[in-house]
């Protein structure tokens, strides 16, 4: 179903989205396509929808009292002017949960762990926290915020399609020849890899099984813009989405569920591709009318102990249907799909209802800020090259086997056990030279400088000297 597919390097690797296969790597991985947020996820950091810099750190209220009448000096019968309040920064809760969200879509794409997607719905928290920024963006007209999510999307996709198409085209695709795409409507999907309306096409097989990367990989590097089409869709649609909202937030909130339990159980059945994401926007509709639910306050109203027993319910629902549609990789919710809408609705409630709306991390997590703005500010990149990345540390690490001190079989044996963490070993300096190299075409989508590293170290110091100076008036 939907498309949290994974590269795993178990012997049951996932799907790799819709539009993928097992990664056949080394160990016989398979590279995943899931989640999340002017990027994808939202606003970049350090600028809040509608172009507010964030602040990392808010005035604190001063305490006062009232005094006695017969003691108020003559003085104080003029109130001080209060300190003017300052405009709210980055939630980085919610950063933070972001950040976990791309950590865990890395890791469930390598290992294929079914479990994770259980432990934490990447792809409904992060399409929750960008309904929350849109919801919080479309206090402005609406056609300007539309205009202004879809331009932060695309040059990072442009990049990523013109590096993708590149290489399948050097290996050898030729889109008019190919059956499965060779006809008038398999060219023009071509354009999807300028505006991710629908399915970009790509080879199943491109370029030789011996060659450099598997010749499946344009299948896993492929994978990963099923989000972007239904982050589009969910860009277009909000308008109308916020409008029911604002006058029937519990339907709305819940059609979306009800629609999955129609398309995504098979009750209906969609072919094609048009089918794949009519039930990629059921599965994950609640999660993004939540958004608009958290910034609109609905969730604060309800009683806590309402909330999360309601969620837990629904949560319980989710696990049992999938007990009963369990597919080739078992409890692996991105194959059911009214199980992973129903726990990650229930998931995502919890989430939003406990949220404490940090302006700064707290305690042991301050020591990850750096690691929280980098990934927030270079989600799309790091999100749309991750796959590709996974595969080509494969090639990478088979170099070690031809070091003289790996000639001996117990060596390589020792290597070959090891091979997946030697993947996730490597795949984050690949991440880390991928956001250096093309991470900064997020920063002229959203028509700020250009910056290599984006880790608000300078923007922090800064922040600090602010707050320091209002502290000491």
């Amino acid at each position: 179903m939907t498309h949290g597919y994974t590269t795993g390097t178990g012997t049951n690797p996932e799907p790799a989205g819709p539009y993928g296969t097992p990664y056949a790597g080394a160990q016989g991985g398979t590279p995943y396509a899931g989640v999340p947020g002017g990027a994808p996820y939202g606003a970049p950091y350090g600028e809040e929808p509608g172009g507010v810099p964030g602040a990392s750190h808010a005035v604190p209220r001063q305490r006062t009292t009232e005094p006695a009448p017969e003691a108020a000096a003559p003085e104080a019968a003029a109130p001080a002017a209060a300190p003017a309040p300052r405009k709210p920064g980055r939630d980085r809760y919610l950063d933070l949960l972001r950040s976990v969200a791309l950590v865990r879509v890395v890791v469930y794409h390598l290992f294929g762990w079914a479990w994770l997607s259980v432990l934490f719905p990447s792809m409904g928290v992060m399409f929750a926290l960008a309904g929350s920024l849109m919801a919080r963006s479309l206090k402005r007209p609406a056609l300007s915020v539309i205009r202004s999510r879809v331009r932060r999307l695309l040059p990072p996709m442009w990049a990523f399609g013109a590096v993708a198409l590149a290489l399948m085209f050097a290996s050898g695709w030729n889109p008019a020849e190919d059956p499965d795409h060779g006809d008038t409507w398999g060219l023009l999907s071509l354009l999807n890899y300028i505006v991710p309306i629908g399915a970009p096409p790509y080879p199943w097989h491109s370029g030789s099984p011996s060659g450099l990367l598997d010749d499946t990989w344009a299948v896993q590097a492929a994978g990963p813009l099923w989000y972007l089409r239904a982050y589009l869709w969910f860009v277009l649609a909000s308008p109308l989405l916020l409008w029911a909202f604002r006058r029937a937030p519990w339907p709305t909130l819940l059609a979306p569920l009800g629609l999955t339990a129609i398309v995504g159980t098979g009750l209906v059945k969609i072919p094609g591709e048009t089918g794949n994401a009519v039930t990629d926007f059921a599965v994950y509709g609640s999660c993004w009318v939540l958004g608009f639910a958290h910034n609109e306050g609905l969730l604060k109203r309800i009683p806590r102990y309402v909330a999360v027993s309601g969620a837990s319910l629904v949560m319980a629902f989710g696990l049992w249907w999938a007990s009963g549609h369990l597919g080739p990789d078992g409890w692996d919710l991105n194959d059911i799909p009214m199980a992973q809408a129903a726990w990650s609705f229930g998931f995502v409630v919890i989430l939003l209802q406990y949220s404490p709306s940090w302006q700064e991390l707290p305690g042991r997590l301050a020591k990850w800020d750096k690691l929280v703005t980098l990934s927030n500010n270079r989600a799309v990149t790091i999100y749309l090259w991750h796959n590709l990345l996974i595969m080509l540390t494969v090639p990478i690490i088979d170099l070690l086997y031809r070091l003289p001190f790996m000639q001996s079989a117990r060596a390589a044996d020792a290597l070959t056990d090891a091979y997946s963490l030697w993947m996730f070993a490597l795949v984050w300096p690949l991440i880390g030279l991928m956001v250096l190299a093309v991470g900064w075409i997020e920063d002229l989508a959203a028509k700020r400088s250009p910056r290599l590293w984006p880790n608000g170290t300078k923007r922090s110091a800064g922040k600090r000297t602010t707050a320091g100076a209002a502290h000491r008036g």
